[in-house]
């Protein structure tokens, strides 16, 4: 037996045909039947006087594009003391005579004593204009809304109970949202409080209480329990250390320090946990959310039903691993220690990584079969993903060569002085070379890109979470194992981590406190998804790999159709391969321009004719839908450009700031086109395909930047790496320097300490 408000009932009422609740937070879409419970705090103004209008209409209209979507809403909802408060002290200053006040000015108000209103009295005056203001809301969204009122007797009662669950059930048939409240004008007198000045509210925790009942009683899927907190944190939220809790599990109740109530009400976050433990018993899920911040509680409810990782998520299955948020603390405390070792320790990590990718080939390659057979059989990934989703023997050998120049080269990358001055007498100022912090990297149908960025984020000293594709689940794992024994030998294995749970990008780009880069690896719109989720956390890559070849008149021969083959043809799908090619139109009908033409026929590129090069052919390639466009496979534009100051023009208008390249024999116009082409990487006679960090001598890279702030063209370990400065003095102070002080700034420019360059 359990207690609702200090009467007695049985635990839970009535069976549930499921029974259980949803596991995960990406079930919650599937919710059909919600409840949403507004608290106090949420439909009542600051001032605690009138109802946050505002808030209640973006309430409404979730609930009925959620009522829209087929799904049964129920709200269980408070204001009608606020609503009745605000009436009620209208009427009391009408009726003390004073609309002669009104007119003749404001002053003989603000000294009008207004006597203390009692909070049945406002409830009885509130909850018609409540609900008709409910009502007016709903029915600009065409549905109809019908309210219930109850009290505590009503759930002792079997036969009213009974009534009741009959009366909500035939709403929701009717497509009706029931609006329940407590029935605050009869209920017995409330302990006195001082939340309302002067106003004795009901206990909020009745509201919870009721609400948690009638999800159960009404087989809820979900119920939404909407505050003026983010959640549940392990400590009072106003505490330093609070940290919120992303999913609560029952027996969790000795890890968290509860505070006090919101600012209106009696009932807290302790009697919201009581009633959402009470509710997840009996088959109902719950997630506790914030429903007054301005920025989300416009979205809050239909973010929830998404699945998305908002407020306190109480789940009564516990995964088997640890939460992304323990991860990335791991990563966190793993890093600093990655960071703290000699650079000899962090590059044998690095070396026994390489071996180990030669080492267990056989495993490697077989785990990889079963993610390739996989995705064939259900047939859900395209051509040149399944080609980045292979691995073979050549490219696990090619990866641990790489690996191995990362190690080589990363001796003297961390704790690097890349600055000296002597500010002053005895007062040195150093800026060395420091790792970012726990950098994200969320990469799909690449497993080889695990270890690379791997040994980049080690070399650096940098903390890593990673985030494959499910499509590669079987390889990842494998090749995160080979990593995570590889740190074993210096104890840090924590430092890389792999994101097994089901986490949504989205949500981890929202985990600002716990990441400080993410570099995403993958198509454009991935790319372009996580740029504009990340929230608060800096974004290193590329939305989109659109390279151009500029074929000029004086270009060669013999250079053109090979470096043209290599660009389109040698990995279509690489983010460097060629999209668009550039023609000068004096090279139109020349066998130079033939030879292109039956080259791409023989390896079968499929053409598009950019709009000036269709103008010159009687019969051409079908035109091109957007000269933007990234094909990714063997296919590209031809366009014809008058000038190379024209194909500069083009490619900053329609290229993507990645890879661009000028075949020609005259200096002078491949100067121009590298000075002027705004782009990470510009290339004379050579292959586009030469943008990548392995080519460049960085061993790897974790990925391409087209950005311009902090790291640009292939990052390699350079681009993981920030800076601090080190001011070491001798009982120094800013008043020494003043305009009477005793001590004079010299900023001399010292000599950089040796490098290692072995």
């Amino acid at each position: 037996v359990r207690c609702w408000s200090n009467i007695p009932f049985i635990t839970v009422p009535l069976s549930r045909a499921h029974g259980k609740s949803f596991a995960h937070r990406s079930e919650l879409r599937h919710a059909k039947r919600i409840v949403v419970k507004l608290g106090s705090a949420v439909v009542t103004r600051g001032d605690e006087c009138g109802l946050a209008l505002g808030r209640l209409a973006s309430i409404v209209e979730q609930v009925s594009m959620l009522q829209n979507q087929g799904r049964e809403m129920m709200i269980v909802t408070s204001g009608a003391v606020a609503f009745g408060k605000q009436r009620l002290r209208h009427e009391i200053l009408l009726s003390q005579s004073v609309r002669q006040a009104l007119h003749s000015g404001q002053s003989q108000l603000k000294d009008m004593a207004i006597p203390v209103l009692e909070a049945r009295a406002c409830a009885a005056a509130g909850q018609s204009g409540l609900m008709a203001l409910y009502e007016a809301m709903f029915t600009q969204y065409s549905i109809c809304a019908a309210q219930i009122l109850v009290t505590n007797l009503d759930f002792h009662d079997e036969q009213k109970r009974r009534n009741l669950n009959g009366t909500l059930h035939e709403l929701l048939r009717m497509n009706i949202v029931p609006i329940i409240n407590t029935n605050d004008a009869v209920v017995p007198p409330p302990e006195p409080n001082s939340d309302l000045q002067g106003v004795n509210v009901i206990s909020v925790k009745d509201n919870d209480s009721l609400a948690a009942r009638l999800a159960v009683e009404m087989k809820t899927d979900l119920l939404i329990v909407l505050s003026d907190v983010e959640g549940l944190f392990d400590s009072p939220p106003g505490s330093d250390d609070a940290k919120l809790i992303d999913i609560f599990y029952p027996g969790d109740q000795q890890s968290v320090t509860f505070g006090t109530k919101s600012r209106v009400g009696m009932g807290g976050m302790e009697a919201k946990v009581k009633a959402a433990l009470w509710a997840l018993q009996g088959g109902t899920s719950v997630v506790i959310a914030n429903g007054t911040h301005p920025k989300i509680s416009g979205h809050v409810i239909t973010d929830i039903v998404e699945g998305k990782k908002v407020g306190t998520f109480f789940s009564e299955v516990k995964p088997a691993g640890p939460t992304v948020e323990q991860q990335g603390e791991m990563a966190r405390a793993g890093g600093r220690t990655l960071a703290a070792l000699q650079p000899e320790q962090r590059a044998e990590i690095i070396y026994r990584l390489a071996d180990l990718l030669t080492d267990q080939r056989e495993e490697i390659l077989l785990a990889n079969k079963k993610d390739l057979e996989e995705a064939e059989s259900k047939g859900r990934l395209a051509l040149p993903l399944l080609k980045r989703l292979s691995l073979s023997t050549s490219k696990l050998n090619s990866l641990a060569i790489g690996l191995r120049q990362i190690a080589a080269s990363s001796q003297d990358s961390v704790g690097r002085v890349i600055r000296r001055t002597r500010i002053a007498k005895d007062l040195d100022l150093e800026q060395v070379t420091v790792p970012i912090g726990v950098l994200l990297v969320i990469f799909e149908s690449r497993p080889d890109c695990l270890p690379q960025v791997s040994a980049l984020a080690i070399a650096s000293g940098n903390g890593l979470l990673l985030k494959g594709g499910k499509e590669a689940a079987h390889s990842n794992q494998i090749l995160h194992h080979l990593v995570q024994e590889a740190l074993s030998i210096h104890g840090v294995k924590d430092a890389v981590q792999l994101v097994n749970t089901r986490e949504e990008v989205e949500d981890l780009c929202r985990l600002d406190k716990l990441i400080d880069l993410i570099i995403p690896r993958g198509s454009s719109q991935l790319v372009r998804n996580i740029q504009k989720a990340a929230k608060g956390v800096p974004v290193m890559g590329h939305s989109e790999g659109i390279c151009h070849v500029y074929v000029d008149t004086d270009a060669s021969v013999e250079k053109v159709t090979r470096i043209i083959r290599d660009s389109k043809c040698e990995y279509p799908a690489a983010c460097n391969a060629l999209e668009t090619l550039l023609i000068h139109r004096d090279l139109l009908r020349t066998p130079l321009f033939d030879q292109i033409i039956d080259m791409l026929r023989v390896e079968q590129v499929k053409i598009h004719a950019g709009p000036k090069f269709a103008s010159y052919l009687t019969f051409s390639p079908s035109e091109v839908k957007s000269l933007r466009t990234e094909y990714g496979d063997l296919e590209c534009c031809i366009e014809v450009v008058d000038s190379v100051q024209e194909a500069v023009e083009h490619i900053h208008k329609y290229g993507s700031s990645h890879t661009d390249v000028i075949i020609t024999e005259n200096e002078k116009t491949a100067e121009f086109f590298l000075q002027h082409v705004d782009s990470a990487c510009v290339f004379w006679n050579a292959s586009t395909r030469f943008s990548d960090g392995y080519r460049f001598g960085l061993g790897a890279e974790v990925g391409i930047s087209t950005s311009r702030i902090h790291a640009r063209g292939p990052v390699g370990i350079e681009g993981l790496l920030t800076t601090k400065w080190l001011l070491r003095g001798d009982n120094h102070v800013v008043s020494d320097f003043s305009e009477h002080g005793s001590m004079k700034y010299l900023h001399e420019s010292l000599p950089l300490p040796q490098r290692n360059t072995n």
